[in-house]
């Protein structure tokens, strides 16, 4: 019950005008709070002239966003069509050496960007976990694993590990954690699945073509439809400065309670676009290499539920193999289950880097997790059990949606947390919850549901047409 169950037609379309008008409602706040602070002080690191026609400043204070699609596209294009045309030609001239190379090819292009010490430095990680994973003891490889991941998180490993790049261009930063993290993840995955082998050990070139295909070089910009995307979002910066309006706490306490609200959502709405685009990418060339990627992430304020709560899908792929669905069995022990989420958030926490905003990130989560899984149990119980069995279908929906309404609120502040800051976090929920109240909580909690709604929905035709 909940989603199968269908909703009037008509019913719908007014949860679809209401979402609609409240989006143009917060829009218009945010649009004219940027239009009145374009020139404030402290908006000026950030704030910076735009597209000479559209004669208003720019928003650039997403370093990503800046770095991909501004100042490095010419030569990530550049690289990425490089990478394309030799896998076509591989494809058609030697298709059954292809993940060979592919691998050379990779080898190069981190070679060439990065340094022969670099690439050193990653097959070094790789043989290590290889030879771990010889032994074939599970416990063993993922505790070198996470070792090995800290070793990037944690100083002086990280100053000494980072003295083996060559060059101090730009994207020296970026390459090598983000190069170094997913490369050891994928090392890990490589050295469990081989414990779990019965005949033999998987050969140590087998894990070089595993991990080179996937590195650094799959960011960039993926056809007419991401392209479109980058530019609505370019366009989006010059008439609302989302990014840069929640780091001045000043300004946002004189903001409007709508105003808040807006960018509270508008922000988890563009890190979704953003990684949108980027793990399109990524995507896309991998098809293009016979891979099977990944789906892109989720969008975080199209969630509602924690257990489903999570954005990048191959890490969480990676944690639900690995760590919570192994600890945590059928998932129906209380006990189990917060094992589970401690572990698999215990492992989050290393591959983000621990810091207090990590930290009241997982734990919040975590909590969230386990008190669904609570509420969940308590609700499935008599007599609340037989009062749903009782009830219409459309009636039960309409009645998990209230609930499912705070719970959207929980992910969005969680999330704002990590995304924005914790003082951010903290004058939304309070102008929500306690300064607007009654009339801005209602309406706020009036407008979640009629989204919830919208979701449902969205899922429900999805089931049906699959």
């Amino acid at each position: 019950m909940g989603i199968k169950a269908a909703l009037p037609k008509y019913e719908i379309y007014f949860y679809n005008v209401v979402l609609c008008l409240a989006m143009f409602w917060a829009a218009s706040w945010i649009f004219e709070v940027s239009s009145s602070n374009a020139n404030r002080r402290t908006f000026k690191p950030s704030v910076k002239p735009g597209w000479y026609y559209f004669g208003r400043k720019m928003d650039t204070a997403d370093f990503e966003w800046m770095m991909w699609f501004s100042r490095f596209r010419e030569h990530i294009l550049f690289a990425l069509s490089g990478h394309v045309l030799f896998a076509k030609i591989c494809s058609m001239l030697a298709p059954q050496y292809r993940s060979l190379l592919y691998m050379v090819y990779g080898v190069l292009a981190v070679w060439t960007s990065m340094g022969w010490t670099y690439v050193t430095l990653i097959l070094s990680h790789c043989i290590l976990l290889y030879s771990i994973s010889l032994v074939k003891i599970r416990w063993l490889c993922f505790v070198t694993g996470l070792c090995t991941l800290a070793t990037f998180k944690c100083e002086p490993f990280v100053s000494w590990q980072a003295g083996f790049v060559e060059g101090d261009f730009e994207l020296r930063h970026v390459l090598f954690y983000g190069g170094c993290g997913f490369t050891i993840m994928r090392c890990m995955s490589f050295a469990l699945e081989n414990c779990e082998r019965k005949d033999g050990n998987y050969n140590i070139l087998e894990l070089v073509v595993f991990i080179i295909p996937w590195e650094m070089w799959n960011i960039s910009v993926h056809g007419l439809i991401h392209l479109g995307v980058v530019i609505i979002v370019d366009v989006l910066f010059h008439f609302m400065y989302i990014l840069t309006i929640p780091t001045d706490m000043k300004l946002l306490k004189h903001l409007s309670d709508w105003a808040l609200v807006g960018l509270a959502y508008f922000n988890l709405v563009y890190d979704w676009v953003k990684a949108a685009v980027m793990f399109g990418v990524i995507n896309t060339i991998s098809r293009l290499d016979h891979l099977d990627p990944p789906k892109p992430p989720k969008c975080i304020t199209m969630l509602y539920v924690f257990a489903e709560t999570h954005f990048d899908r191959g890490i969480n792929d990676w944690l639900c193999k690995y760590v919570y669905d192994y600890l945590g069995g059928k998932h129906k022990n209380v006990l189990e289950e917060l094992v589970a989420t401690l572990c698999t958030f215990g492992v989050a926490i290393l591959w983000l880097g621990p810091c207090k905003v990590v930290l009241l990130w997982a734990f919040f989560n975590c909590f969230g997790l386990n008190f669904e899984l609570w509420t969940a149990r308590f609700f499935s119980m008599e007599p609340f059990a037989s009062y749903e069995m009782a009830m219409s279908e459309a009636m039960s929906r309409r009645i998990r949606a209230i609930f499912n309404t705070f719970n959207f609120w929980s992910i969005v502040l969680y999330n704002v947390l990590a995304l924005n800051s914790l003082d951010f976090a903290k004058l939304v929920a309070k102008r929500v919850l306690l300064k607007g109240f009654p009339v801005t909580t209602i309406i706020a909690m009036f407008v979640t549901y009629c989204l919830i709604q919208v979701i449902k929905e969205r899922e429900r035709t999805q089931r049906l047409a699959s």
